[in-house]
């Protein structure tokens, strides 16, 4: 299974002109966490955007209310995976 998260690019590093041919880099925030991300794929992202990160690849671009709603769905995730689970006869969870 592949997962892939949204992030904000809240910085775009241009490549140097001695550098050669270097991928489109940036700087993108998951909740407080800057990572360094290609942004090959997506070279109209600007800062600010909304960005869908898997594997240190940025593969397209998300609008923001989009991306808050995945994220608020990843919270509630969070929350359920930290329950203990439900004893109920009959039913199977999966470890």
């Amino acid at each position: 299974m592949c997962l892939a998260i949204p992030g904000r690019v809240v910085e775009i590093q241009k490549a140097s002109p001695d550098s050669g041919e270097q991928p489109l880099m940036g700087k993108v925030d998951f909740g407080g966490i800057a990572k360094s991300i290609c942004l090959d794929l997506v070279p109209d992202a600007r800062v600010g955007d909304y960005v869908v990160v898997h594997v240190g690849f940025a593969i397209s671009r998300l609008d923001e209310e989009d991306a808050r709603e995945t994220l608020k769905l990843f919270a509630e995730m969070e929350v359920f995976q930290n329950q203990p689970p439900r004893n109920e006869p009959g039913k199977i969870y999966p470890q």
